[in-house]
C-alpha cells in the first residue's frame, strides 16, 4: 500500500498546542499520553535503530522507533499479525457469522465519562443475548463460542459504541455428542437478538445507576435526577435496538481476512486522509445512513483531533474478548471437542511470516533478504548521528 499524503501525527503537529489549550482540562492521563506518543511516532525523539541484511550486508539509513501505542495508526499492523496468529489455531472448519450490536445515541453521553464501566456492560450484554437465544432449543439449542471486538466510533469519527462479533456457524449440543449446525440463514432470529439485548443493557444500566456507580455529569447532568433517568429507559424500551447480522461467510482463510479488518482498527487509519492545509482537514467517510455512499468531510483541525481523542480507551482496556466455548476457561478441551465432532482435524492455514519475524515486514532491495535490527539508538545517538551527517 502506498504512503498515506497526510498522517494523524502531521496534524498533531500542526495544531497539536492549539487544540491542547482548548481541550487539555478535559483530558484524562490516556489521552495524554497518547497524544505524545502519536506526536513523537517515528521521529528522533523516541531514538532509532540501523537495519541490515545478514544475506548479503546491506545496511539501511537510520530508521526512527514507532510509538507502539494502541491507539497510534501507524503502530498496528504487527500487532494484527501477531493476534492473527494465535487465532489461526483456534479456527474451525465451518462458516462463521458476523452479528453487530449498537446502543442508541441517546447514550453516547453516559458512555463518555463512564468508558470502563459503559463498554463492560456493551461486552456482557451482547455476548449474554447470543448465548442465552444460541442455547434456546427454539432458536438453536447449543452452546456457541465469540469473538467480540469493540469499536467506539463511527465513519464520521463521532461517538458510535458498538461490537463486532465472529461467531462459528453452530455450536455443541448440550450434551456435548454432536455439533448443531443453524437453521437461520442469518445465524439467529436478529428481533430476538434485539429485543433481548436492549433489557440486558437497560437493566445493566438500571444496576449502575441504583449502586451509584454511573457519573452523571456534564452533558449527562440531567440524568443525575432518578425520575429522568427512569424517563430515559422509558424511551430507549420503546425503540427497536439496531442488531445488524449478515448470512455466513467462508472458513477459515475468510474468517482471518475479515478479523484483520476489525481487530485492530483504530477511529481513522491515515490512508483515509485526503489533505490538510495546516488548518482544515479533509478525509474520506461512507455514509452508512444513504446507502454507504463515500462522501468527503472537512473539518478544523482542532475539531477532527476532538473527534478523534474520543476514542481512547481506558488503561488496560480490553477491546477483544472472547465467549463460550472460545473462552480462555473452556478453549482448551472444548475446541478439539468441536473439531472432533465437525468429523476434521486441525483446517489447512493459509501460509503466514512467522511472527517472530515482525521485526522484518521491510526486505532488503539487493537480494529480498529479510532485514534485521543490528544497532539499537537513543534520541540522543539520533541526534548526533544527524548532526554528523549534515555537518
Amino acid at each position: 500500500m502506498s504512503r498515506p499524503t497526510v498522517e494523524v501525527a502531521d496534524i498533531l503537529r500542526a495544531q497539536g498546542n492549539r487544540f491542547l489549550d482548548r481541550y487539555e482540562k478535559s483530558f484524562g492521563f490516556q489521552q495524554l499520553k497518547a497524544f505524545r506518543a502519536i506526536q513523537r511516532c517515528r521521529t528522533a525523539a523516541l531514538g532509532g535503530h540501523i537495519d541490515a541484511c545478514p544475506r548479503c550486508g546491506y545496511q539501511a539509513a537510520i530508521s526512527y522507533n514507532s510509538c507502539r501505542n494502541r491507539h497510534c495508526p501507524k503502530c498496528q499492523a504487527q500487532a494484527r499479525e501477531r493476534w492473527l496468529a494465535a487465532r489461526e489455531r483456534e479456527l474451525l472448519a465451518t462458516s462463521y457469522f458476523h452479528v453487530v450490536f449498537t446502543v442508541p445515541h441517546e447514550l453516547n453521553v453516559l458512555a463518555l465519562d463512564n468508558q470502563r464501566l459503559f463498554y463492560d456492560l456493551l461486552f456482557k450484554a451482547s455476548a449474554e443475548t447470543l448465548l442465552e437465544v444460541a442455547a434456546d432449543p427454539k432458536h438453536l439449542g447449543a452452546e456457541i463460542g465469540l469473538i467480540s471486538i469493540l469499536h467506539t466510533w463511527g465513519q464520521n469519527l463521532l461517538l458510535h459504541p458498538h461490537v463486532h462479533c465472529a461467531i462459528p456457524a453452530g455450536g455443541l449440543s448440550p450434551d456435548h455428542s454432536h455439533w448443531v449446525s443453524p437453521r437461520y440463514p442469518f445465524f439467529l432470529p436478529v428481533k430476538v437478538l434485539s429485543r433481548l439485548f436492549r433489557g440486558k443493557f437497560c437493566a445493566g444500566l438500571r444496576r449502575l445507576y441504583r449502586r451509584k456507580q454511573l457519573r452523571c455529569a456534564g452533558p449527562a447532568s440531567g440524568i443525575a435526577d432518578p425520575k429522568h433517568f427512569r424517563e430515559l429507559l422509558r424511551r430507549l424500551h420503546r425503540q427497536d435496538w439496531v442488531v445488524y447480522a449478515k448470512p455466513a461467510f467462508g472458513g477459515p482463510t475468510q474468517v482471518l481476512r475479515y478479523l484483520g479488518r476489525y481487530t485492530h482498527r483504530v477511529a481513522i487509519s491515515n490512508h483515509r486522509l485526503l489533505a490538510f492545509d495546516g488548518e482544515r482537514v479533509i478525509f474520506r467517510w461512507k455514509d452508512y445512513a444513504h446507502g454507504g455512499k463515500q462522501r468527503k468531510m472537512t473539518l478544523l483541525g482542532t475539531e477532527f483531533l476532538r473527534r478523534f481523542f474520543l476514542h481512547i480507551l481506558p488503561k488496560g482496556f480490553v477491546r477483544i474478548r472472547h465467549f463460550g466455548f472460545l473462552s480462555n476457561p473452556l478453549r482448551a478441551f472444548q475446541l478439539p471437542l468441536c473439531r472432533q465432532l465437525l468429523a476434521t482435524s486441525t483446517p489447512e492455514q493459509p501460509a503466514r511470516a512467522n511472527a517472530d519475524e515482525g521485526s522484518s515486514t521491510w526486505h532488503c532491495p539487493r537480494c529480498g533478504g529479510a532485514m534485521a535490527v543490528v544497532q539499537r539508538l537513543t534520541a540522543g545517538e539520533v541526534a548526533l548521528c544527524s548532526y554528523f551527517d549534515s555537518s
